[in-house]
């Protein structure tokens, strides 16, 4: 980050020091300027955005690691009492008995508790492999797949998908739609809801009334081109848009805009095939 912080004034004081700068150069060098404060500006908020989920992923960790350490210390307590029932000669056997059960029965529970936490780890890993298998690695640089609690989200810019102002998809976006579809069609039992989303600028278009419409507008698009064009089933399809309500980035300036201006395809599994995703994280050995 302090990089680019540097490299305008760098390019600055080079300009300085050079004495006299033509408007052309002291032109590009402005330009140069401001590509950097956006790309800054960027970098900024995906590091902010890679804090968010790790506090969230750290807080789920910590949360099984403490159920884990109050089974750890109500353990030790029923082996102390055992351990006194058996040094006691008033103590019955039914007692005795009783204390084992509970000491394994909690002895169990811990371990359930530490298959959950390393379950939890790789679980986004394992739907992420398997979702974009279909896809090459050079495939992959043109779609944007994130895995966050067993939900498949992958995100397009509007610049990819349709024509400017508009809600009508770009003949360039047949490409990137076929490799969507490869990943809708590959799990076909699998729910599909595309979601449009806009920036803050209101709309202008004389049969469009606002952003609500377009982001709707621009859903439906991507859905009627994925069932008609791609064979995707309707009726796992589904339509939404969320106008300028949901955004990513700061509004205030181009590049946080044009990350705003997004569709999202959302697929996301029913109970029982999540429950069987979470059946096929791969163990991690126990200390």
């Amino acid at each position: 980050m302090k990089l680019y912080k540097s490299i305008p004034i760098m390019l600055f004081t080079v300009a300085i020091a050079a004495g006299c700068v033509s408007n052309k150069k002291y032109a590009e060098l402005q330009d140069t300027y401001a590509k950097l404060r956006e790309r800054n500006q960027e970098l900024s908020n995906k590091y902010q955005d890679s804090q968010r989920e790790l506090s969230g992923s750290t807080s789920r960790v910590k949360s099984l690691e403490e159920q884990i350490a109050s089974e750890r210390a109500n353990v030790k307590a029923l082996q102390d009492a055992l351990n006194k029932c058996l040094n006691s000669s008033n103590q019955g056997n039914v007692n005795i008995s009783k204390l084992v059960d509970e000491i394994n029965s909690s002895n169990k529970y811990i371990k359930q508790l530490v298959n959950a936490k390393n379950k939890s780890d790789s679980l986004n890993m394992v739907l992420t492999n398997n979702l974009t298998r279909s896809l090459s690695r050079e495939e992959l640089g043109d779609v944007d797949v994130q895995v966050l609690k067993g939900v498949v989200y992958i995100s397009l810019a509007d610049n990819m998908l349709y024509k400017s102002g508009s809600y009508e998809i770009s003949d360039k976006a047949g490409e990137t739609l076929s490799k969507i579809a490869k990943i809708i069609k590959d799990y076909d039992t699998y729910d599909v809801l595309i979601e449009g989303n806009t920036d803050n600028v209101p709309i202008t278009q004389p049969n469009i009334r606002n952003n609500w419409d377009l982001s709707a507008l621009r859903a439906s698009s991507v859905v009627q081109v994925l069932q008609t064009k791609y064979a995707v089933d309707p009726k796992r399809l589904t339509a939404g848009g969320r106008g300028e309500f949901n955004p990513i980035a700061d509004n205030t300036t181009a590049g946080g805009k044009a990350k705003n201006r997004r569709t999202q395809i959302i697929i996301t599994p029913k109970l029982d095939q999540f429950m069987d995703l979470i059946g096929k994280a791969p163990e991690q050995s126990q200390k």
